[in-house]
């Protein structure tokens, strides 16, 4: 019974790191690029668009288009960016166990 009560308490304990941890992300800044550099998304933990910054020669190029796709292209590199902290740090905490679920 001893071991089933140690059992619940760990969760728990990883359950408030989790989520002091996702409150930790949220406030952090991803910089996603595309087109090297042409085009720079960042976003925050949330994976919310804080900034887009385009360089005037994509623009001035008139290829709406491509504009399009170096936009969609870093907005998903920042994403990726913020899913890559998260999951290293579940894995941190789970210990590397690959918990189903989680990712």
């Amino acid at each position: 019974m001893a071991d089933m009560f140690n059992l619940i308490r760990q969760a728990q304990a990883m359950k408030e790191k989790m989520a002091q941890f996702q409150e930790e992300l949220e406030r952090q800044s991803f910089t996603g690029t595309a087109g090297d550099g042409a085009v720079t998304v960042t976003v925050n933990g949330k994976h919310e668009v804080q900034k887009v910054m385009v360089d005037p020669k994509v623009v001035a190029s008139g290829d709406l288009n491509m504009l399009q796709d170096l936009v969609q292209a870093a907005v998903n590199d920042a994403g990726r960016q913020v899913n890559a902290k998260l999951k290293a740090e579940v894995a941190k905490m789970t210990g590397g166990l690959g918990l189903p679920g989680l990712f």
